[in-house]
């Protein structure tokens, strides 16, 4: 099982594992990662190849003489996949197995080349994962040959020991083979398991429908559903279908990721409802350097002044109500943010006093990454924020006179507290130990593309 599982996980690089969104994510496995998967899974290959071989009957004497056969050793010098059109995969192995029979008096070193032709559907299972089976396993023989250094056999023994090496290998290799993808397919199960996202929240893969399959890669919609306290984000305006064009992203990648703008509605809606964009800023009343203090707003508004005639530490409650928009254009991704900002002040009870409201709009540049399985973003401030006043208990106040100490005292905290949340990141589906390697981001009209390698790490 162990085997099947370690050569299982480097064939899951073939297979649709990675994506997202509600439905709009597409995933492309292309032609690439072939020619990695080929290379890795040598080892792990030939020690699936090594079966257990029972004892050959010797009838020359006369009493049949049970004789020991044992594989020695398995190299395999040719190992090449490609993608069949409507299918799933073609393996082709060429094979050469090392066999060690124990006659009497000495052993016998036999070397037999054999050529392994299978093919593996890719399908949706009932519980809509990837499925993968064999519909076709051919192994072909060559004649085998005696070991040098080995002494002489007579063909009477040869040709025997031959045609039962031959008959154990023919249903061996393909049940072996078949063992590998049952053991792949468990791993894949996985994929409908929830995924943290923050403290209270999960997001869940699944597969929409059967995979597209060309002869130039294996692609499919995968949906992900995200989760606050084990209820499911609703988008407002149902999720079109998204359609990832040909040729975007970086050229022979191995995989191509696009995520559409549903994606990023349904994480922003997730943070919103979650309260996570919300923040309390506060200064320390002794610090020289702090801005958030009465004194300091009694030299803009005259009220706050008399209202407070002794320092008092002031907080800003920023609190938003109105869901973030992101907008995706080409090279370009913006978020749009509405929060409402409370200004209060400590009243001699120890009690918050509400100075004065602001609405705001705030427009902010997302720049967007990959760590790992993560797809990570920061942000910065495009242009000035916007203020309009909400509410005063402290008279008039002119909302350009204000507006500069508000920049200062809002915008730092507001991008440290958003560049932590985004900073923490939204895995993408993935087998385990299975990772992103030099992954590039393009942003495109309402959509992502990320254009990856792809690494095996044990």
């Amino acid at each position: 099982m162990a085997r099947a599982c370690g050569l299982g996980l480097l064939l899951a690089l073939l297979l649709p594992v990675v994506g997202t969104s509600l439905p709009g994510t597409v995933v492309r496995l292309n032609k690439a990662v072939l020619s990695y998967v080929s290379e890795i899974g040598k080892a792990p290959l030939q020690q699936a190849l090594q079966v257990t071989v029972p004892y050959f009957l010797d009838w020359n004497g006369e009493v049949p003489q049970p004789t020991r056969i044992q594989i020695s050793n398995v190299h395999v010098p040719q190992f090449n996949l490609k993608f069949i059109a409507d299918l799933g995969i073609r393996m082709l192995v060429a094979a050469n197995f090392t066999f060690k029979v124990f006659r009497v008096p000495e052993p016998l070193e036999l070397t037999l080349p054999v050529v392994l032709l299978a093919d593996a559907n890719v399908a949706q299972g009932s519980i809509r994962t990837p499925v993968v089976s064999i519909s076709a396993c051919f192994p072909l023989f060559n004649n085998a040959t005696v070991f040098e250094g080995s002494a002489s056999v007579a063909p009477g023994l040869l040709v025997p020991v031959q045609k039962h090496i031959k008959a154990v290998l023919r249903n061996k290799l393909c049940l072996s083979i078949s063992n590998l993808v049952q053991g792949l397919n468990v791993h894949l199960g996985t994929l409908i398991g929830l995924k943290p996202v923050g403290p209270e929240s999960q997001i869940r893969y699944s597969m929409i429908n059967v995979p597209n399959i060309t002869k130039d890669y294996i692609s499919l919609d995968i949906s992900a559903v995200l989760f606050l306290l084990g209820k499911p984000i609703v988008l407002p305006v149902e999720a079109s279908h998204f359609v990832l064009p040909a040729h975007v992203g970086a050229e022979g990648a191995m995989a191509t990721v696009g995520l559409s703008q549903d994606l990023f509605d349904s994480a922003l809606l997730l943070l919103q409802k979650a309260g996570a964009l919300n923040l309390d800023i506060t200064g320390h009343l002794k610090s020289e350097d702090n801005l958030l203090n009465t004194s300091m707003l009694g030299q803009l508004i005259p009220e706050v002044a008399r209202q407070f005639p002794k320092p008092m530490p002031v907080a800003l409650k920023v609190r938003l109500g109105a869901t973030p928009v992101a907008t995706l254009r080409t090279n370009n991704a913006t978020i749009q943010l509405q929060p409402f900002v409370e200004v209060q002040a400590v009243a001699s009870n120890s009690a918050f006093q509400s100075l004065f409201s602001f609405d705001v709009v705030v427009n902010l540049s997302l720049q967007l990454s990959m760590s790992k399985v993560k797809l990570q973003g920061t942000t910065s401030v495009l242009g000035d924020i916007q203020l309009t006043v909400a509410s005063s208990n402290v008279g008039f106040i002119d909302a350009n006179q204000v507006r500069p100490l508000m920049d200062t005292l809002f915008q730092k905290p507001l991008l440290d507290h958003l560049n932590a949340l985004l900073g923490m990141g939204i895995a993408l589906p993935n087998v385990v130990n299975l990772h992103y390697v030099n992954p590039e981001v393009f942003v495109y009209e309402g959509y992502i593309v990320i254009s990856s390698g792809l690494s095996y790490q044990h």
